[in-house]
């Protein structure tokens, strides 16, 4: 499998206008669309329509998508040059827009190349403790992917204490076994919420208000490390990067995004936050 059939993006008669059901498996468990499906979902329709690989993409989350609806995906070709394609999806139930997708994909031959980014030295996988979850992942997306925690605190240690920012973990989607790409890399991308939690070491996350993924080169891996980056948070919203290796240390990609932070249904609504080491009280 793919990562087009994992998400059972459809095409139509007309070769601009792609179609997604929206199922529980591509969805939350607040039952909507997971972010980083309906940002793939249009990174695919864009490299189909027009052939070309993405470069990066840029997604503005404007409204849910619920299981039971299909979201259809209509792309705009803005400019196509000869090794260049400028292009949009716009992402909708009806007449309710979802997603906004801007994206440049093509590929240019050049020698010249590098990395300057490294991947933090981690154990592998093996050694990595799985992902606990405040509520079972039956059924939603959270069941479809794999997560190995390399850095982070357990939900019972989530206790107001503000952490370092940082968390490290690895994941994979065990049904997608014909490479990572793009669209896979999108899905993966969306742990900026998860992020800010763990940052502000309350029961918590976010909701997305953005996505933008660059991708620099896809090697084949089976395991992707997510290194996630909360840079800051402030009048309510949290901003932050992930970047994402393969296990050989490649950096395949990078995923940037603000959120909504929120805190999880039946807890305190404002937590006492303690302060930071070094921090005046």
């Amino acid at each position: 499998m793919d990562s087009r059939a994992f998400l059972d993006l459809r095409s139509s008669h007309n070769p601009y206008r792609w179609s997604l059901p929206v199922t529980t498996g591509l969805s939350t468990w607040g039952g909507f669309l997971f972010g980083g499906c309906g940002l793939g979902a249009a990174i695919s329709a864009l490299e189909l329509t027009s052939g070309r690989e993405c470069v990066w993409a840029t997604g503005q989350y404007l409204s849910y998508a619920k299981p039971g609806e299909v979201m259809d995906i209509d792309v705009t070709i803005a400019v196509d040059g000869h090794q260049i394609t400028q292009a949009r999806a716009v992402c909708h139930v009806g007449n309710r827009e979802i997603l906004t997708v801007n994206a440049a994909l093509g590929h240019r031959e050049m020698e010249l190349a590098g990395q300057w980014e490294q991947m933090p030295d981690v154990p592998p996988p093996s050694q990595c403790a799985e992902r606990d979850y405040r509520m079972p992942a039956d059924g939603t997306i959270n069941e479809r992917l794999e997560q190995r925690i390399v850095k982070g605190r357990d939900l019972a240690s989530l206790d107001g204490t503000a952490g370092d920012g940082r968390v490290q973990l690895w994941a994979r989607i065990p049904d997608v076994i014909d490479g990572v790409d793009a669209t896979t890399l999108a899905i993966l991308g969306d742990f900026v919420p998860m992020g800010v939690g763990q940052a502000l070491g309350v029961r918590g996350g976010g909701n997305s208000l953005d996505n933008t993924l660059r991708v620099a080169r896809l090697v084949p891996t089976e395991w992707v490390l997510l290194d996630i980056r909360v840079h800051a948070v402030s009048r309510g919203f949290g901003h932050g990067l992930v970047h994402m290796f393969a296990e050989d240390g490649t950096l395949m990609a990078t995923a940037s995004q603000s959120c909504i932070v929120r805190f999880w249904k039946g807890e305190i609504e404002e937590p006492q936050r303690r302060p930071v080491e070094g921090e005046s009280t």
